[in-house]
């Protein structure tokens, strides 16, 4: 009985199982060439996800940046919307006071002019 030697049985130029011919390294080597595509295949999508990400946050802090200056402005504008609602209720209060004052003494003279006349 003859035993194969190194390589025999193999056909020529394949020594992809370096000179082992149906070993157990083959398939450990064929799984761990699938293990290895499936993690690439991995990396590459986790790289992909994270640079969408990278590009969502920098729009998102694009828009946020933008709200922050339309809350400024509009928290001036309404600041001096709220200034001016403040004078004009001072003024109207002490023209209401003014009137009031002039319809009692309006009143308190005619009631003065009625009991004259009696």
């Amino acid at each position: 009985m003859r035993r194969a030697g190194l390589g025999e049985g193999v056909p020529p130029g394949n020594y992809g199982n370096y000179g082992y011919p149906n070993s157990g390294y083959s398939a450990c080597e064929v799984e761990n060439e699938r293990l290895t595509e499936s993690l690439r295949n991995k990396v590459t999508a986790i790289k992909s996800l994270s640079t969408e990400i990278g590009h969502e946050v920098k729009h998102q802090n694009k828009l946020l940046a933008e709200m922050d200056s339309q809350f400024d402005s509009t928290t001036g504008f309404l600041g001096k919307t709220m200034g001016k609602l403040k004078i004009l209720s001072r003024e109207s209060q002490t023209k209401l006071l003014c009137y009031m004052m002039l319809f009692s003494f309006f009143v308190f003279f005619v009631i003065y002019w009625i009991i004259k006349l009696r």
